[in-house]
């Protein structure tokens, strides 16, 4: 018999989003960790806060709700508590009951300046590296350097003279600019939409863009990332990022890996002299490489070489799935913010992966 498609106006159900959810579903496990992680922070999130006042939305639920935009690619945070209200995976996640409502979209952008001044990013970022140090997935000998450009929140037509008050525009919306024949540097020109935005081109045949350049540091054993920076667009931006994160490394005798662009004789030096042993791909390309071969020569090179190409997943899935493939905030500070964010992310989906395959 067919059954009838009557509609009901009102919902009652006894069942929980807890219940709801499968037990095998890939988020439970995330949950966990990110559970674990945030009640560590507890005691940071109390700092932020002052002890009278109107309750605000936990800042727990704010960054799992982050969280979720970034593992789901939810394009703006208005999309974002649009899910909210209906998704039942998402209200569980957050942590919100079937009748709790809302927050407006705008309360992330309230909140983000005050988890900012926190180092929150810095501090989740680190409890989820203590994580996979429980699970024994880091590696304290070999890593993995390399950049990337993240094309800024801001236009060609943005970039005027620093000296110069600009015309008025023809048209508020969309002026007409011609900046044709006209010489543009970084150090005569800015962005009036995101004044740390730099103009850089990243080769020959290349067209100049507004950008920032981000950096990871992996370690070769699982693939996760253990540091980040962002830095203005320069030729010398990877190579001293680089230096600052290996500095922080506790190990001794560390290898490190990367592309041919580290191929530099001072930056190969200064490694030494860090008592880290240089496994970058040679540059032979019309000069002689700071490599010689009795680093090419051993074994670990190769393997090095090998390994080091798995920094481009982790570019990929933070450009791809975490919406960092064009900026979605202006700033040298919200962008350091949310791109260690996102590398958080992207070890809580590697740790997942690797739990799970080895369980």
């Amino acid at each position: 018999m067919r059954g009838s498609d009557e509609r009901s106006d009102f919902l009652f159900s006894y069942v929980s989003p807890e219940q709801r959810v499968p037990a095998d579903h890939p988020m439970r496990p995330i949950r966990r960790i990110v559970d674990a992680c945030l009640e560590r922070l507890s005691p940071r999130f109390d700092a932020l806060y002052t002890e009278f006042g109107r309750p605000s939305i936990p800042p727990e639920q704010l960054l799992r709700a982050l969280l979720l935009q970034v593992l789901y690619t939810v394009r703006s945070e208005r999309l974002l508590t649009e899910q909210l209200e209906y998704n039942l995976l998402f209200r569980w996640f957050v942590g919100l009951g079937m009748d709790e409502p809302i927050w407006d979209h705008s309360t992330f952008s309230k909140n983000r300046d005050r988890l900012l001044r926190g180092d929150i990013a810095d501090a989740f970022f680190a409890e989820v590296l203590g994580e996979a140090r429980t699970h024994g997935l880091l590696s304290d000998e070999h890593f993995t350097v390399d950049g990337t450009l993240l094309e800024a929140w801001a236009s060609q037509k943005s970039f005027r003279p620093k000296d110069e008050d600009p015309p008025p525009p023809d048209d508020p919306k969309n002026p007409a600019v011609n900046f044709r024949g006209e010489r543009r540097k970084n150090d005569t020109h800015a962005s009036t939409t995101d004044p740390d935005a730099r103009l850089y081109r990243k080769g020959d045949g290349q067209p100049a863009r507004l950008v920032y350049m981000g950096h990871v540091l992996m370690e070769n054993r699982s693939g996760l990332v253990v540091d980040t920076a962002v830095t203005p667009a320069d030729g010398y931006g990877e190579r001293h990022a680089a230096l600052t994160m290996v500095e922080a490394l506790p190990g001794d005798r560390v290898t490190l890996g990367g592309d041919k662009a580290y191929d530099d004789a001072w930056f190969v030096g200064e490694l030494r002299h860090m008592r880290v042993t240089p496994h970058v791909a040679q540059n032979t390309k019309n000069r002689r490489s700071a490599i010689d071969a009795r680093t090419t020569g051993h074994p670990g090179y190769g393997i090095s070489q090998r390994k080091r190409k798995r920094v481009e997943e982790i570019f990929g899935w933070m450009k791809t799935v975490g919406l960092l493939r064009k900026l979605r905030h202006r700033g040298g500070g919200r962008v350091t913010w949310i791109f260690r964010f996102t590398a958080a992310a992207f070890n809580l989906v590697r740790i997942r992966n690797l739990v799970s395959a080895s369980s």
